[in-house]
């Protein structure tokens, strides 16, 4: 039986939606786990500093195709073979980071999904500087321990800096490191708030939507749970989307396809959401312009 290398940034429990698309995508692909195919898992529990070790724990067990999430993880499973088929879920631009040729012919032994959660980070600014006409300051925030973490703050600077408006950057790796960056949003001024993409905001929802309410705070998110949990507005590709389509790609690999050949597929589509009843809560109106490309309000 072929044997899967599930390689996760975050614990057991906080993936479950995501877990079962995959594995219906898996499903699709005629694969069913315990009954044609085992998984291996291995969390590293929000610590990107122990991917390396799991990573190579799964080589030693000498599994038939390594799946991996976020930057850090791919890096961690790309040092850890070059040889074992990986399949990525995360976003940055791995062709700069040296981790596949190009997009089409990813090359070597990656191939995967971008979700483009980096690469929207300018999207998601300018749609909160529209969202907040007013502000002169806006935050975002990152994960340091991220590896992509750089590149998003390169990125939003940019569109600050064209649109005039001072970009002040937030870090926060832990969950103490939460609470400390919200508090810090008064003294700096800060009228509004990008939440940049990681798996570590990702699996702390409900804290960051309640830190933000709490602070009130105009934030903006990647996923649409966000929103759907009382995130003021949020702007991305469906989650559930794109693990579907990764877990079809593992099954391909499983039947024969070389990864090298399989083009790193992007999403084409992108949901913006917004929660009118959280606007309505900060005092906010949201501008017709915003309200009229919304794939959905909610009330």
């Amino acid at each position: 039986m072929p044997v899967v290398g599930f390689l996760s940034s975050a614990s057991s429990g906080t993936r479950a939606p995501y877990f079962a698309a995959f594995h219906q995508g898996l499903n699709e692909a005629g694969w069913v786990e315990g009954q044609n195919v085992a998984i291996e898992y291995r969390w590293a529990e929000g610590r990107y500093d122990r991917l390396p070790a799991l990573a190579a724990d799964l080589v030693r067990r000498k599994v038939d195709v390594i799946f991996c999430g976020n930057s850090n993880g791919i890096a961690a499973a790309k040092s850890a073979t070059s040889t074992i088929p990986i399949v990525f879920f995360g976003g940055g631009d791995l062709v700069a980071a040296g981790l596949i040729d190009s997009l089409a012919r990813p090359g070597g032994n990656l191939t995967g999904i971008s979700i483009m959660g980096p690469e929207l980070g300018p999207k998601r600014f300018d749609l909160l500087s529209e969202m907040v006409p007013q502000a002169r300051v806006i935050g975002l925030l990152v994960n340091p321990n991220s590896a992509g973490a750089e590149i998003q703050i390169r990125d939003v600077q940019e569109v600050a800096r064209a649109k005039g408006l001072q970009l002040q950057t937030l870090k926060a790796g832990t969950d103490g490191d939460l609470e400390t960056a919200f508090a810090s949003l008064v003294p700096l001024h800060v009228a509004g708030l990008a939440v940049g993409g990681d798996l570590f905001f990702d699996t702390r929802r409900k804290e960051l939507v309640a830190l933000a309410a709490r602070y009130a705070v105009p934030t903006i998110y990647e996923w649409r749970e966000f929103a759907e949990l009382g995130g003021l507005v949020s702007y991305g590709a469906s989650q559930v989307r794109l693990m579907r389509q990764a877990g079809a790609y593992v099954g391909r690999i499983l039947k024969g396809d070389k990864p090298a050949d399989l083009p790193v597929q992007q999403p084409t589509t992108f949901e913006l959401i917004v929660n009118l009843k959280t606007a309505n809560a900060l005092g906010l109106t949201v501008p017709p312009s915003i309200l009229a490309r919304a794939d959905e309000v909610l009330e």
